[in-house]
């Protein structure tokens, strides 16, 4: 019997498993006292995480305080590559500079995607809408702002992540911060600290992969699919099950596969969200620049939002961060993978992910929240409360499309399966990393135990969870690029020496 069969009779064993717990919550779903007790342990961990990444400096959560200092050096350190180099990195990605000799499993393409799929997920779709209602309109800019600067901490990152990859004698490639922290960091002399950065980073990676990545987008997708097929709306489970059967398919085959479905369904989604945001865009034209204006004065001088201009940069600074992970770490994993023997132009391709996901996608979504009125409208307050975002954004493109919630709920299921098959790859690097290759069927089995869990459990602690695990890889992750952040400065010379030597 092949590896494949055997592999997929495991996850039919793993359905079987599923099947008297879904039973056990089909009445009453949340009520359940497994149920409660899993969102009451989510709440414990949360807050002691939570005490430490959001402690206050004047007013800035000590987080957001290392991510935007991370993107602001890295920026600067890097000569500004984000704008100078942006031209090149679309052509990279067009595989103007492709070499399919060169070792890696997947095109530049399909890694770009795959990390996409990460990023162009519910963030853009729920978490814009959240950092709206939350922040008011003026949290888009800083979100742009942190998009824009976060490109560089992407180029950093997948760079790193090329230059201390591990390539299998099978041809299959372990990378990611995992390998950059602990080998990079040895070889400027601090092995030590490397080995526990890595493991730091390895253990908040696996949470994020639970819970961001995982439960919160099956837990926002079927808030959005409920909206529009009230037949889930008592069925959780149901639609638990099935997603995490989707999910199991996919990710039985790797990176591999996982870039194929994602170079395939990253583009659809992308392109069916953006023709609809535009057309909304285009029909109310005449309120573009009254949004326009309101995100700029919100940004500076916001009204009725709880700790003022600090308040409003700091939702939209968070929201970026969860969005498009820059700083995080995670994208790095994906982009080891692709086919280079130079680090560098995998770092630039890289790069882009902040600009289409957030400077992008993420501000269509904030006009369309914003010219609709949904984020301060009365009728909505529930969602707002509830931080049901995604619902929030179907109700804003329905307004106007009055078909959509339908097209959107499909998009928003794609958003979802997407970041989930790409992250099931990031959590299981970091798991081969500290457990070994043999029991990654352990890590498969819970993380398709979470899809089940998200889909059943209460947005606010499923959305509060997300966030400390997945700003929580930042601290090992950007410490380490402060490090190692010469060697990537000197190898970007070089690089573009050579590059301009063979433009001449």
């Amino acid at each position: 019997m092949s590896k494949s069969a055997i592999q997929r009779i495991w996850f039919l064993s793993i359905f079987l498993c599923f099947i008297p717990t879904a039973v056990l919550a089909a009445d009453e779903v949340v009520g359940h006292p497994l149920l409660k007790g899993i969102d009451d342990s989510f709440t414990q961990i949360t807050k002691i995480i939570a005490g430490f990444l959001f402690f206050s400096v004047y007013g800035f959560p000590l987080i957001v305080l290392w991510l935007i200092c991370g993107a602001i050096f890295f920026t600067i350190r890097m000569g500004f590559v984000n704008v100078r180099m942006f031209g090149h990195a679309i052509d990279i990605v067009r595989g103007k500079y492709d070499d399919p000799n060169a070792p890696g499993e997947v095109s530049h393409f399909q890694a770009l995607a795959a990390a996409l799929s990460a990023t162009i997920g519910l963030g853009n779709i729920a978490g814009v809408a959240i950092a709206v209602s939350v922040g008011g309109p003026g949290a888009s800019l800083w979100m742009t702002i942190a998009g824009l600067l976060g490109m560089t901490s992407k180029f950093v990152e997948a760079t790193l992540g090329q230059k201390y990859r591990i390539i299998k004698p099978d041809g299959r490639v372990a990378g990611g911060p995992m390998y950059y922290l602990s080998k990079g960091l040895a070889e400027i002399g601090f092995r030590p600290l490397g080995r526990v950065l890595a493991i730091f980073f390895a253990v908040f990676c696996i949470l994020g992969a639970f819970g961001g990545a995982n439960m919160f987008q099956a837990n926002q997708s079927y808030g959005a699919v409920k909206e529009v097929f009230p037949l889930f709306a008592n069925y959780a489970w149901i639609y638990g099950l099935v997603l995490a059967f989707l999910v199991a398919l996919v990710i039985i085959g790797g990176i591999r596969r996982i870039g194929q479905v994602a170079g395939t369904v990253v583009p659809v989604m992308s392109i069916i969200y953006v023709v609809a945001a535009l057309w909304i865009l285009i029909t109310n034209f005449a309120q573009v620049p009254t949004a326009v204006g309101t995100i700029f004065r919100e940004a500076f001088t916001p009204t009725a939002v709880e700790g003022g201009i600090i308040g409003v940069i700091v939702q939209g600074l968070r929201r970026s961060a969860f969005s498009n992970e820059a700083g995080i770490g995670s994208a790095a994993i994906a982009h080891s993978a692709a086919k280079t023997d130079k680090p560098i132009k995998e770092g630039l391709v890289a790069l882009l992910e902040p600009f289409i996901d957030t400077v992008v996608i993420c501000n269509m979504t904030a006009l369309v929240i914003i010219i609709t009125g949904v984020y301060n409208n009365p009728q909505y307050a529930e969602l707002v409360k509830g931080s049901e975002g995604a619902a929030l954004t179907s109700v804003a493109f329905g307004s106007v499309i009055s078909w959509f919630p339908v097209i959107l709920s499909l998009s928003v299921f794609l958003f979802a399966f997407s970041t989930m098959i790409s992250w099931s790859y990031y959590g299981e690097r970091a798991w081969e990393y500290l457990f070994g290759e043999r029991s990654l069927i352990v890590y498969k089995i819970l993380f398709l135990a979470a899809v089940f869990i998200g889909s059943v459990t209460k947005p606010q602690s499923v959305l509060d969870f997300s966030d400390v695990t997945f700003l929580a890889m930042a601290f090992p992750n950007l410490l380490g690029g402060y490090f190692l952040s010469n060697k990537v400065a000197t190898d970007l010379a070089i690089y573009t020496t050579r590059l301009n030597e063979a433009r001449a």
